[in-house]
């Protein structure tokens, strides 16, 4: 996969400390840059960003990954292990889609489905998935759709909705498989009362190798939504993203080029890379 668009997880002073927790919960898994700001770290294979982002942001289960097992024996241990010092949102069970399937939040907050499953030869065993609640509800379809007319090498792959009787809206998308830039990416809508939306606690950073990617994504991302500091926006489903240069992070591996790149970031919205290169 080209790990250019991944998911960043808002920490209060502990990223270093989860994606270690993370390491050992997940076989083929490492931390690749630790850094005060943030942590960058893999899991089979999958690129996630830890960012020490402060108390004032909590993530919630709008956006979860999503895991697909290949034995019982995985899903039951990595289910007890996310479990300490977590809480079970759906326990492990059998369920009409799945013979052993849960959802599970671990103790920094962060929300795991996990499932058993045949993945195909050279599948993606971990996928970010969003689930559209509240007034989001119902627009997961046209999300999805929305993305993969945005990133290249983006393809819709199932499309289930639910049909007229069932438990949510004829129309309302039951499970959803796409890829953005060869990234996989799951999404379905959620009825009922949910006392979550989604927010900044789990955004998606998509790398950029120039200012033209940049100022492409960023148009078209705040398109119906909203601008923010320092790279990050909202769509128009609330979703939030960050916009970045290619490597961004390691710029933050000195201390003193630190600063300086920190400095120039914070007074931007849009971010310009040749500003940040001469920082």
């Amino acid at each position: 996969m080209n790990n250019n668009i991944f998911p960043c997880l808002w920490f209060d002073a502990n990223a270093k400390e989860a994606a270690d927790f993370y390491c050992t919960v997940f076989s083929n898994s490492k931390v690749t840059i630790a850094t005060p700001l943030v942590v960058q770290f893999e899991i089979e294979g999958k690129k996630l960003i830890g960012l020490n982002g402060g108390p004032t942001v909590k993530i919630n289960p709008s956006i979860s990954l999503f895991v697909t097992c290949e034995s019982n024996e995985e899903v039951d241990s990595i289910y007890n292990k996310l479990l300490e010092g977590g809480n079970a949102i759906m326990p492990l069970d059998k369920y009409p889609w799945s013979e052993k399937y849960a959802w599970v939040a671990d103790k920094f907050g962060m929300t795991w489905q996990l499932m058993v499953g045949k993945l195909p030869q050279g599948a993606q065993k971990v996928v970010t998935s969003f689930l559209f609640v509240g007034e989001q509800c119902g627009k997961a379809q046209d999300a999805v759709k929305h993305y993969t007319s945005i990133f290249p090498n983006a393809a819709i792959y199932h499309l289930e909705t639910y049909r007229a009787g069932e438990e949510q809206p004829e129309g309302n998308l039951k499970f959803g498989s796409f890829a953005l830039d060869g990234e996989m990416f799951a999404a379905m809508d959620g009825t009922g009362n949910h006392n979550f939306q989604f927010n900044w606690g789990v955004s998606v950073m998509v790398e950029c190798a120039s200012q033209e990617e940049i100022d492409n994504y960023w148009t078209k991302l705040t398109e119906g939504g909203e601008e923010s500091r320092c790279g990050w926006l909202k769509d128009k489903f609330g979703v939030s993203w960050q916009i970045v240069p290619k490597d961004l992070v390691n710029l933050f591996k000195e201390p003193a080029k630190a600063q300086r790149v920190m400095s120039e970031v914070m007074k931007m919205g849009k971010l310009d890379l040749q500003t940040l290169v001469m920082a």
